[in-house]
């Protein structure tokens, strides 16, 4: 395994949840990608222009698509924030917003551990 993929709180877990077993499926494939392959192709991980350190796991079935927002932590850590599907070409900028606020959420909490 080249990079550590985990949830912060359940944000992720309950999205995952959600879905029918089928996308469940892809939505492990694509994970399995992220976490053995050493350079994952930009069509499954993309960093989100103008973000500190977001990046989207993307995520297609069928007609759907779906992206998974994250960041690496201390290198091959890889931080599963919130997912949710995506019905236009855009991503909507209250989920970026959203994974900004629970990227900082996780990191002030590795500070206070500290």
């Amino acid at each position: 395994m080249i990079r550590e993929v985990i949830f912060y709180k359940n944000y992720f877990s309950d999205f995952y949840s959600a879905q029918t077993p089928k996308v469940q499926r892809k939505i492990e494939y694509v994970l399995k990608l992220v976490s053995t392959v050493e350079r994952v192709p930009e069509k499954f991980l993309k960093h989100l222009t103008g973000t500190n350190g977001l990046y989207e796991i993307r995520i297609e079935h069928s007609n759907n698509i779906f992206r998974v927002f994250c960041f690496f932590d201390k290198g091959t850590l890889v931080v599963l924030l919130q997912g949710f599907q995506k019905k236009s070409k855009k991503t909507p900028l209250r989920e970026i917003e959203k994974a900004e606020r629970l990227k900082q959420q996780y990191l002030r909490g590795k500070k206070m551990k500290l």
